[in-house]
């Protein structure tokens, strides 16, 4: 099944966390199948914390979405994360977006990803990748998600360090021009 995941990081080597994330799903045999730039995003919520790193990758594997929820938690607490006040600092997160155009609502999992539509450091990365992708409870594409979000905090794209920089990045082709990126 083919998922979109949103992974994050404001802790400590927030590029390297986001790495060692891809590195640990690829080793429980996923297949990344694309990853949008990295962006440096202000936080929601408490905007006292410091900034992320956010990333949106699409991926392919033969786990369940609560397998994938499971293995999503393991990779989080492997990197370091401890449980934490909601929207605090960590070193990774790790969200299901989407699976497929499946809904899936239980009391450990709600797919799509409830709050998906209103955050810009989910909806500009997974425009990059994926615009025309619907959102199978709002019935309308991620381009379209992207120009009616209210949200306004800032989303800036990092550029690499350097050329050969070992952040995965491969954009899908035919992707559309994409909005709301600065340097």
């Amino acid at each position: 099944m083919q998922y979109f995941l949103s992974l994050g990081s404001n802790l400590g080597d927030k590029r390297d966390n986001l790495l060692r994330a891809l590195d640990a799903l690829k080793e429980a045999r996923v297949k990344v199948l694309g990853a949008s730039s990295v962006y440096h995003t202000q936080p929601v919520g408490d905007t006292t914390q410091p900034w992320f790193f956010n990333q949106v990758i699409e991926v392919d594997t033969g786990l369940s979405p609560n397998e994938l929820l499971a293995l999503a938690k393991k990779v989080e607490r492997n990197l370091g994360r401890r449980p934490a006040r909601k929207s605090g600092p960590r070193t990774i997160d790790i969200d299901i977006l989407l699976a497929g155009d499946r809904i899936i609502v239980t009391t450990r999992l709600i797919i799509p990803h409830p709050r998906m539509a209103e955050r810009n450091f989910v909806l500009i990365p997974l425009k990059e990748i994926a615009p025309q992708t619907v959102h199978p409870v709002l019935g309308v594409d991620v381009e379209e998600l992207s120009c009616r979000s209210g949200d306004r905090s800032l989303v800036r794209k990092i550029k690499p360090r350097r050329s050969g920089d070992r952040l995965l990045t491969t954009k899908k082709k035919g992707s559309a021009a994409r909005r709301g990126e600065g340097e």
